[in-house]
């Protein structure tokens, strides 16, 4: 499967989905899109590290709930202009992505270890959340409805939709340069063989910071986009284990390592998790009973995600032609 055709076919699905909106959808189809768009872009988070680098982390909830709080404090008790929390947000994730690739790498962590310290790292941060007052504590803060584009709020949903597409498309392109640059083939090269890739002169310490800090930055974005669109968090939200099973689900099941794979994951999972739900009468969990059974397929039949087996059988097919 060429890139310059997985890029065109996940930028034309953004743009079908964008005009389907735009003409019009039922409202729970449009939540069902605006949250696949959050998952998606916190997918594409993980990917960095966990599909490129081969960082796997179970506590993305970190940056993700770092985001969200950031953006929410700023607004409720300084008023500041929700983009500009935003930014703020994004900024405050990408340095706690650091400290903890700084702590990690120094001691030379990696694999379960490293997934290990992540899952800690978010666990602090959820009791934390949990215990101060400026963070509201057990019980959450809101954020004011105020609607208006300084506020990342609208009565008409389907702009919020657009924006996230948006943002959804700008981690393709940045998947896309990741992909063609220097730092994208060292990133690679430490997932195959950091030793190697060490001997060859890649400053391996280097390379993991900067995708840790680029991975945090993008997952603390999707947390800050999750608050405009709830309107409400907590501790076991902002920095619960979910967050993290999501995007690790939608990385892997979709295709870790790969362009598509986070939106094909986040479409998949939560497709069939909400097609499931309306089936099964409303029965609680059924949704991640589905999840499991389709990560076991995965593994099994799989492995290398969904995008991975159909580039399999199209190379398959294409060798076939050929031979005939």
């Amino acid at each position: 499967m060429k890139k310059n055709f997985e890029f065109i076919a996940a930028l034309a699905f953004l743009g079908v989905v964008g005009i389907a909106a735009i003409a019009g959808l039922p409202g729970n189809i449009l939540n069902l899109l605006i949250f696949m768009m959050i998952i998606a872009l916190t997918a594409q988070g993980w990917n960095v590290l966990g599909g490129y680098g081969g960082l796997s982390s179970f506590g993305h909830a970190a940056f993700f709930g770092t985001g969200a709080y950031t953006t929410t404090i700023l607004q409720t008790s300084f008023g500041i202009n929700a983009w500009v929390g935003l930014v703020c947000g994004v900024i405050l994730g990408a340095a706690v992505g650091a400290l903890i690739g700084f702590l990690s790498f120094r001691a030379g962590l990696k694999g379960s270890y490293f997934a290990l310290i992540t899952l800690a790292f978010a666990e602090v941060l959820r009791i934390l959340a949990n215990s101060w007052d400026f963070t509201g504590g057990a019980a959450g803060m809101m954020v004011s409805i105020n609607n208006g584009f300084a506020y990342l709020q609208f009565s008409d949903r389907r702009w919020f939709l657009l924006i996230l597409i948006g943002f959804v498309a700008g981690g393709l392109l940045l998947t896309r340069w990741l992909e063609r640059s220097a730092f994208g083939a060292y990133l690679i090269a430490l997932r195959e063989n950091d030793q190697a890739a060490q001997a060859l002169g890649v400053d391996i310490f280097k390379i993991k910071m900067q995708a840790i800090t680029l991975s945090a930055a993008i997952t603390a974005l999707a947390g800050c986009l999750y608050v405009q669109n709830f309107l409400f968090i907590d501790a076991n939200v902002a920095y619960g284990s979910w967050i993290s099973i999501e995007a690790l689900f939608a990385a892997i099941v979709g295709g870790a390592g790969t362009m598509l794979g986070p939106l094909i994951g986040s479409v998949l999972l939560l497709g069939l998790g909400e097609i499931t739900k309306s089936f099964s009468g409303g029965i609680a969990g059924v949704d991640l009973v589905v999840f499991g059974i389709i990560l076991i397929l995965c593994v099994a039949f799989a492995p290398n995600g969904i995008r991975g087996f159909v580039a399999d059988l199209w190379y398959r097919r294409k060798s076939r032609g050929k031979a005939m």
